[in-house]
């Protein structure tokens, strides 16, 4: 084992029998002022061999859990940093401590263990299996219980809210310090919901194809949970997740230069920003991005026509004149669409989205003049998000979709 925090007093026997039994890495006995030279007189001699780092820290009253915490958290966070001990490794070891001590070294050492021991006294007529120690002439009986595996519900709860708000990484934070600190049959599920918390915040930032990997991996082994009865809502939430990755597959295996589902993952990016973190700003300019993906969609797929590299002649005459003259790159030469121009050739080549747009204008003009003019456009006032709504009810007209056919993200409900 790793590290070992542990209590002495002038019984040293239990102190002894413990170090015999874990075999420590790194030691740091936690004692009186009286029970420092126990440790040359009474503790090594009985060992084998000392652990490759050793320390103590002294409470200066046993009695005293104000005192025995206070000198805890002052220096056994920096000795384990030094240590090079991580969250999970520490041992605690309460079997000489006085209840002050108990309590301090629990609380202090609370963010690095996952194991707290005791050696408790029995009854000869009880003696049986591997946790049986005789000290001395007293037979005991080792107990160890991790405080995490308590813990565990709350901060699972605070990690479901912050997913739920869209902060898939805080979430995914969370769920991996209960990973490295809960006991071992709990670790597979919250590894599960640190693959599906990295994998949702690769989708928010639209790394599609390492978002599918993540979110396969959590989802198999949510599965498994689900089937020994995991978290209330576990069903219900892999059925969700697994949904996404069907969408998420229609982008990740699309070999097209233009994916036409990246439409569908835009507006539901930009009512996301909206519902989960009010940002009317992204939502809007999300919006702006999802109409021109759908005119560029369009181009492509029907008319093979690619919006940021025009052949003049693929375009219908009425506007090559307009796109050779507006639309030419003062960098390549090359012939490039901007949004309204996208539709604008759309509506010449009378495609029924061109049609929509043009029906719609009167109303996305202002609308999209608003966005715009705002603070991630080219103005100073922000977007109010009324107007964000409206132009999220003319976008799914004009890019004719229905908001059931979005993908939607889920909840975790604990």
């Amino acid at each position: 084992m790793k590290a070992l925090l542990i209590a002495m007093a002038q019984n040293s026997a239990p102190t002894v029998s413990s170090l015999q039994r874990l075999s420590p890495e790194r030691l740091c006995f936690f004692l009186p002022e009286s029970s420092i030279s126990l440790i040359e007189t009474e503790v090594q001699p009985h060992l084998s061999k000392m652990p490759q780092k050793w320390d103590w820290i002294i409470t200066p009253n046993p009695e005293s859990f104000a005192d025995s915490h206070r000198t805890l958290t002052e220096s056994l966070p920096k000795m384990l940093k030094a240590w090079n001990v991580s969250p999970g490794e520490l041992i605690i070891d309460i079997t000489m401590a006085t209840p002050a001590m108990a309590g301090a070294m629990i609380l202090a050492g609370f963010p690095f263990t996952a194991k707290v021991m005791r050696l408790e006294p029995t009854y000869l007529e009880k003696l049986s299996g591997p946790d049986v120690e005789m000290v001395g002439e007293t037979p005991g009986v080792w107990s160890q219980s991790n405080p995490w595996d308590e813990e565990a519900l709350a901060i699972r709860q605070e990690a479901a809210g912050y997913f739920n708000q869209g902060s898939y990484r805080v979430a995914g934070r969370l769920f991996h310090r209960l990973e490295m600190r809960v006991s071992g049959s709990f670790k597979p599920l919250y590894r599960a919901y640190v693959d599906i918390s990295d994998g949702y915040h690769h989708w928010h930032v639209f790394h599609y194809r390492q978002a599918w990997e993540k979110l396969k991996n959590g989802v198999k082994a949510l599965d498994l949970a689900a089937a020994w009865g995991g978290p209330p809502g576990t069903n219900a939430f892999v059925k969700s997740v697994k949904e996404n990755l069907r969408f998420l597959e229609q982008i990740v295996l699309d070999p097209s230069e233009v994916k036409t589902k990246l439409v569908h993952d835009l507006l539901a990016q930009s009512k996301r920003q909206i519902d989960q973190r009010q940002d009317v700003e992204v939502g809007a300019r999300l919006l702006l991005r999802a109409m021109s993906a759908c005119a560029q969609g369009r181009l492509f797929h029907t008319h093979r026509i690619k919006s940021w590299d025009v052949s003049l002649n693929d375009v219908p005459q009425s506007v090559q004149e307009q796109v050779r003259q507006r639309y030419v790159s003062e960098v390549d030469g090359k012939y490039q669409l901007p949004m309204l121009a996208q539709f604008h050739v759309l509506q010449a080549l009378e495609d029924p989205i061109g049609s929509a747009f043009e029906k719609h204008w009167p109303q996305m003009k202002s609308l999209i003049d608003a966005t715009d003019h705002a603070v991630l456009g080219n103005g100073f006032e922000p977007i109010k998000v009324e107007r964000w709504r409206q132009f999220y009810e003319v976008a799914l007209k004009v890019i004719d979709v229905e908001e059931r056919d979005l993908p939607q993200f889920p909840s975790l409900l604990f």
